[in-house]
């Protein structure tokens, strides 16, 4: 089963989220910039859940 690599930020909705750049995410898969994450501390606003470095797919179209 793959991540669903959501292209924008969750939160500020302006950030784009390419798959081979760095972006936050938590086991429900919700998607967040670092600013954002980081302005969160680390915590999904959705789940409550822990905001982790979401893999990156290099090369990804």
């Amino acid at each position: 089963m793959a991540l669903e690599m959501r292209d924008r930020c969750e939160r500020c909705e302006t950030a784009a989220l390419p798959a081979d750049e760095p972006a936050r995410i938590c086991s429900y898969e919700c998607s967040f910039c670092v600013p954002c994450a980081d302005a969160m501390a680390g915590v999904c606003p959705n789940c409550g859940g822990e905001l982790v470095p979401r893999p990156r797919r290099v090369g990804a179209v």
